[in-house]
């Protein structure tokens, strides 16, 4: 699914140039869980966010299906992200202003799907969720772990071929942080491919493989379970 070659990202001011990225060489095959591991401004979330077509690298370049999307202006990535891309934050990054349902709803309306078509959708993805019942609430009356779910189901809810999550346990405790784990767990048996930065050995346990970076480079991987690398 995805393929990196000589991946770098170098940010530039006037005066300093920093390297994020440095000859990243990463593969990722369809249905995997991957974690990605290092210390604080290795680069983590810079590589995920090229991934996830947020940015463009310096150099190198990045296949995502066989397609080269590197070097896509960022209308076209927009595009391409659509409906092929879900994103789980530390966060959650949940409108406060929109309840469960309209939240889970944004990017059903982005893909332009019919309304009836977006409530069978949605209502379906919150039960698997176990937040059907909590659909007309908002999220400043949901405990964190809850949430997290509402953010899971807002990833999930166009099926992604692709789930990219950045710390998604890092506000919760630990009982919750193992239910969304468990949840991320489920997706990934189901077919979804997840990419999961993150700090916690805990959480990286569930990962079939783990992938350390250090000042922007691959340092160490470590597989679990070989039939799926």
């Amino acid at each position: 699914m995805i393929k990196t070659s000589s991946l770098s990202k170098i940010f530039r001011t006037e005066e300093i140039q920093t390297r994020a990225l440095n000859e990243v060489n990463l593969e990722v095959k369809d249905g995997e869980f991957v974690a990605i591991m290092g210390p604080s401004g290795c680069g983590k979330s810079t590589l995920l966010n090229i991934i996830g077509l947020l940015d463009n690298p310096s150099s190198g370049t990045y296949h995502f299906n066989g397609v080269e999307v590197g070097k896509l202006k960022e209308n076209k990535r927009t595009k391409y992200r659509k409906g092929n891309v879900g994103f789980v934050f530390q966060s959650f990054n949940l409108i406060d202003e929109l309840t469960v349902y309209e939240n889970v709803e944004l990017p059903l309306i982005y893909l332009n799907i019919k309304a009836k078509e977006r409530k069978r959708m949605i209502v379906e993805v919150l039960e698997q969720m176990d937040m059907g019942h909590r659909i007309k609430h908002f999220p400043k009356q949901l405990s964190g772990g809850q949430q997290q779910r509402v953010a899971i189901a807002r990833a999930v809810v166009a099926n992604p071929k692709l789930i990219l999550a950045d710390e998604p346990t890092g506000n919760l405790d630990s009982k919750n942080g193992i239910e969304v784990m468990n949840l991320l767990t489920k997706l990934n048996r189901e077919g979804t491919t997840i990419i999961m930065v993150t700090h916690s050995d805990r959480d990286a346990a569930y990962a079939h493989r783990t992938i350390q970076l250090f000042d922007g480079q691959i340092v160490a991987e470590n597989i679990k379970d070989k039939a799926l690398v």
